[in-house]
């Protein structure tokens, strides 16, 4: 049976953290040779889907786009260490290359934080969203987005489910506080994405 596009991107953002995995064995010496097959696998599934995205909505097409970036900036650092690892340049002190690697991180910690922070809190408000489904698609990539920067699984949402969680919360805070407009807020609170809902007056 053919894949969904969800399932294809499920599995291509499972195969990005294994090719990382897989490099890493082969930079500290546990495999003999580099990934190539996931990395070619990898390579097939983005090119399949950058001629397709007019068959993806705007969550699956947002979700793409932030793989193709994870993916490029990953092969980026694994061809510059294939490289240092084929001049014999890479031959340092183990607690020179730990130290190296552990400010690497913090500074990748901080860049987060600080895209995090200006990304979020993500706030959209409609009156219903069975008519204003592009808002709603909105909501659900910020909300996966921010899933995933917390480090929640994100693989049991889906789209169909949070249009009817996000239409029966709406319906409710109308017929509660006699309102027009709801408004939803994304955030990511400590190492948790929330998502609130309030009557906009």
């Amino acid at each position: 049976m053919a894949r969904t596009i969800d399932e294809d991107l499920a599995q291509l953002e499972r195969d990005i953290r294994q090719l990382k995995i897989e490099y890493e064995q082969y930079f500290g010496g546990g495999k003999a040779r580099p990934p190539s097959d996931i990395e070619w696998r990898i390579d097939t599934t983005l090119k399949r889907y950058s001629d397709r995205g007019a068959e993806m909505n705007y969550s699956q097409r947002f979700r793409y786009g932030n793989l193709t970036q994870m993916y490029s900036k990953f092969r980026e650092i694994f061809r510059k260490r294939l490289k240092q690892k084929e001049e014999g340049t890479v031959q340092r002190h183990f607690g020179a290359a730990a130290r190296e690697i552990e400010a690497e991180r913090a500074r990748k910690r901080a860049e987060a934080e600080k895209s995090d922070a200006a990304r979020f809190p993500f706030a959209v408000s409609w009156k219903d969203p069975d008519q204003e489904k592009k808002k709603v698609e909105q909501l659900f990539a910020a909300f996966r987005e921010a899933k995933a920067q917390a480090g929640e699984d994100t693989e049991p949402l889906t789209m169909d489910a949070f249009q009817n969680f996000v239409r029966q919360k709406t319906d409710q805070l109308k017929k509660q506080q006699d309102a027009h407009e709801v408004e939803y807020v994304v955030s990511v609170e400590g190492k948790h994405a929330r998502l609130k809902a309030r009557v906009k007056s």
